[in-house]
């Protein structure tokens, strides 16, 4: 047996047990950044630290408070707020308890919330503010298991009238309990600890489905302990690195971060932000951040739309650095790929010093100037913004996984990264590719199924432990995999032709710096066509070097002559496509998709058959009377 398998093999039942050996390893190192805003409102935010010792006593505190509430092993204790420092400690508290964690997007509206926290039958909800406390409290009637709310942020903590006495506690409040309950049992959470099995539930993350209520995915124990063993194996982070963490933790993605941190004992600086993410780069300066695509989309076009605001040289200067970045990363993968090196002609090395020195530099600059390597993943990279970056010397290394998987079934190995693939699988993990060509896996991430719904897990999980996907996907001789598209996704037109839409979408968001998001549609039509959505920052800042009348977002969106730069774009587009692919007609949506609308997840993923419906007149025009082959 090899040392990896060997480490992965015989890991601990939880990562609390990992836990509490990091605490042991290392009590001083820091463990945690996290901001502090201002007391004034103005100026920047005070990063403080917390060192695993720290972090442990607080952990500690919370998981001593749970069984002092009356928590029990495998009891599920929901969590309901954005990314920040608490959202890890109180999770750690949950596991440390015995209990389960159920994930709540704060951005879930009442009812959904509702329904997840009735589900999974939650004792305990730790609710970050006023807002998710409401939620739980107008429809507490339906929640009768629900026995405390405690909130994270202490002035919310208000109860009010008809609250049973003792329902709302702030953290602190807790912290507090869970101190003086310590104080008389000082053994009971190492005990809670040490009785943990590795089938035993810690976490129900709730998957947004485009259609129904959302299903419960059962993650025991034992899938996070192998995900934090198998994350350190591949040695992408190792224990002086800076992680930079905004992920929702809700999310499968952000939550798997967390495991391998623990397990590796990198600093994790924690901001779920999204509008900070600029800002705290500079500062926070990470080495290494996991991120989904759209962020580099708007990176990069936000790069693209700067260099075009500062004239017709500097823009013409981008295009060709851009041009030189994707070239310089295609060759140099492809040299490391056949010699093991890295490397690229006299030529153009010369042309990518020129470039580094003029776009390239001040680019990773704007990433904090340390960044080693980024991991990104939920949804298809478009390989040309993957090339850019590459070639401008950020590194994006794609990865792939499911809710169902525990988020990290595949990532691309360091140097060896393939853009364009989500790499190789995780150590432990197996993979094969169905007759269909849909990826089923097979290991220790797997769930042990939807929780309550024994029907619907035997569609997707076999007897002997094959997960159906639903991606399609290829894998080359030596392992790496291309994910082709969601196998529901795959249009077929009345002519016969079977088209990938997020590839074709993934092409135009290389293409046109101006798009936030693009729906293909083709299924049992006979030409495809597009609803796309446009950047609101990147398109008004057009609009206002245009000179057109109105630059707000809506009148843009209106404009002739937005419609025709759009138009050149698909025009480009369509030029790269097979017949059957190309895009005839195109709506502009009159305003973004967002997670509001229902239109996107909250890991920013599209839900198709939402924006159809939603926007089904446009659809219905671009399609009247077609006689077009």
């Amino acid at each position: 047996m090899s040392d990896t398998q060997n480490l992965i093999e015989n890991r601990p039942p939880s990562v609390a047990n990992l836990f509490l050996e990091r605490v042991a390893k290392t009590p001083d190192g820091e463990a945690y950044r996290y901001p502090v805003p201002p007391a004034s409102g103005q100026g920047p935010d005070d990063w403080k630290s917390l060192s695993w010792g720290q972090a442990a006593e607080r952990v500690f505190a919370i998981a001593a408070g749970l069984i002092e509430l009356g928590v029990q092993p495998e009891e599920r204790v929901a969590l309901a707020a954005n990314t920040r420092v608490e959202w890890i400690l109180a999770d750690l508290g949950i596991l440390c308890a015995g209990a389960a964690t159920t994930t709540v997007y704060a951005s879930t509206n009442a009812e959904e919330a509702a329904y997840i926290l009735s589900d999974s039958d939650s004792r305990v909800l730790i609710a970050e503010d006023a807002e998710q406390l409401a939620k739980a409290r107008e429809r507490r009637a339906e929640l009768p298991g629900l026995k405390h709310v405690v909130v994270i942020n202490g002035a919310d903590a208000q109860a009010a009238e008809g609250d049973p006495e003792g329902w709302v506690l702030s953290l602190d409040d807790l912290e507090a309990r869970g101190a003086a309950y310590l104080e008389k049992n000082p053994e009971s959470v190492k005990e809670r600890v040490a009785a943990l099995t590795k089938d035993q539930l810690a976490t129900l993350i709730y998957t947004s489905g485009t259609t129904g209520k959302p299903k419960g995915v059962r993650l025991p124990h034992d899938n996070w302990s192998y995900m934090a063993k198998a994350i350190a194996q591949t040695g992408l982070c190792g224990p002086d690195d800076v992680q930079y963490l905004w992920l929702p933790l809700a999310h499968v993605f952000g939550k798997v971060l967390t495991s391998g941190q623990i397990e590796v004992g990198h600093v994790t600086a924690v901001d779920g932000r999204v509008d900070k993410i600029i800002e705290n780069l500079p500062v926070v300066q990470p080495t290494y951040m996991a991120a989904v695509p759209r962020i580099f989309e708007k990176v990069y076009n936000g790069v693209a739309a700067k260099a075009r605001a500062g004239g017709g040289a500097k823009y013409k200067i981008f295009l060709w650095a851009a041009g030189v970045a994707r070239e310089y990363a295609k060759v140099t993968q492809d040299n490391f790929r056949r010699t093991g090196k890295a490397s690229a002609p006299f030529g153009l090395s010369a042309k990518h010093a020129v470039a580094d020195k003029l776009v390239y530099g001040k680019l990773r600059e704007a990433f904090g100037g340390r960044l080693r390597a980024c991991v990104s993943g939920s949804a298809a990279l478009a390989p040309d913004i993957g090339y850019f970056f590459a070639g401008a010397g950020i590194h994006i290394l794609e990865g792939y996984g499911l809710t169902e998987s525990s988020a990290a079934s595949f990532v691309n190995p360091g140097e060896a990264y393939r853009t364009g693939t989500v790499g190789k699988p995780l150590p432990g993990c197996e993979v094969r590719i169905a007759d269909d060509g849909e990826i089923l896996l097979r290991g220790p991430g797997i769930m042990q199924g939807y929780h309550g719904l024994p029907e619907k897990t035997a569609e997707v999980l076999e007897p002997d432990g094959w997960f159906h996907t639903g991606d399609i996907g290829e894998l080359s001789v030596d392992g790496y995999l291309r994910i082709t598209d969601r196998k529901k996704d795959l249009i077929k037109t009345s002519g016969g032709k079977y088209i990938a839409p997020s590839e074709v979408e993934g092409q135009f968001k290389a293409v046109c710096p101006y798009v936030s998001n693009i729906l293909v549609i083709g299924a049992d039509r006979n030409y495809c066509t597009a609803l796309i959505a446009l950047d609101e920052v990147a398109i008004t800042n057009w609009a206002k070097e245009e000179g057109l009348s109105s630059t707000a977002y809506a009148d843009v969106l209106a404009d002739p002559k937005t419609n025709a730069l759009i138009e050149g774009y698909v025009t480009e587009l369509n030029q790269g496509l097979q017949k059957w692919q190309t895009i005839k007609k195109f709506r502009i949506l009159p305003r973004d998709l967002d997670v509001e609308h229902g239109e996107l997840t909250p890991s920013l993923k599209l839900k198709r058959p939402v924006v159809e419906r939603e926007f089904k007149a446009l659809v219905d025009d671009m399609y009247a009377g077609a006689r077009e082959a």
